[in-house]
């Protein structure tokens, strides 16, 4: 008879309590609104980080075109007949002070510079500049010397007319190639080109008038 006894029932100490099952309830809320308080705070920071980078990108950063100037020619060897005509054979000089300014936050590292000096649309003399580097928001200058061919100088029909006013008209064509490189992030390839009529003085070797126009290709 003792084996058809029903079997004790568990102490009740054993039995789970309804106060464990809140206190485990609200553990997972406070983990979950910790959960969230810590997600929404990494998005936030993400969000103000994205916007960051693109108010640099679009405002600090944002490439700007370089300046490419001629501040000024000087004829510095120029052996006239009779103080009107240039000598046959000879070479005239001319000194080209050329400034490059680069506006922006990255450095400009530009290759050789060329300009090339025409005289009623004919080529009379071309020079190279070295390659250089211009620093971020920086002007460098440099003194390009061109050797204008007088022969060639001498075949154009319009050198009487010119002689006698006493000054000579020429035409200067400037090319400046290069990289803007920012962060290596932001690389671009800009070429500058300047275009510049100006008027020579035969008399005093000097530039009495001159007027220039900027171009650039990307």
């Amino acid at each position: 008879m003792e084996r058809d006894q029903a079997k004790p029932l568990a102490p009740i100490s054993d039995l789970p309590s309804s106060d464990d099952g809140e206190a485990t309830l609200h553990l997972k809320q406070v983990r979950r609104k910790k959960f969230v308080k810590c997600f929404g705070s990494v998005a936030a920071l993400a969000i103000i980080l994205a916007v960051v980078i693109i108010i640099l990108i679009f405002i600090v950063f944002r490439v700007k075109d370089p300046i490419i100037n001629m501040n000024g020619v000087a004829v510095t060897r120029l052996e006239l007949i009779n103080g009107t005509t240039p000598k046959p054979g000879s070479n005239i000089s001319v000194t080209a002070d050329v400034s490059v300014k680069n506006p922006n936050v990255a450095s400009f590292k530009y290759r050789n510079t060329t300009t090339t000096l025409y005289y009623y649309g004919k080529v009379v003399g071309d020079a190279r500049g070295p390659p250089g580097r211009a620093k971020a928001r920086r002007t460098v200058r440099m003194n390009i010397t061109i050797d204008i061919i007088v022969d060639r100088v001498l075949a154009s029909p319009n050198l009487v007319t010119d002689v006698r006013s006493g000054t000579l008209t020429m035409v200067s064509y400037s090319r400046v190639g290069g990289r803007i490189n920012i962060l290596n992030i932001i690389k671009r390839h800009v070429t500058v080109k300047m275009n510049c009529s100006m008027t020579v003085n035969i008399f005093s070797q000097a530039i009495q008038q001159q007027k220039c126009k900027r171009q650039v290709d990307v």
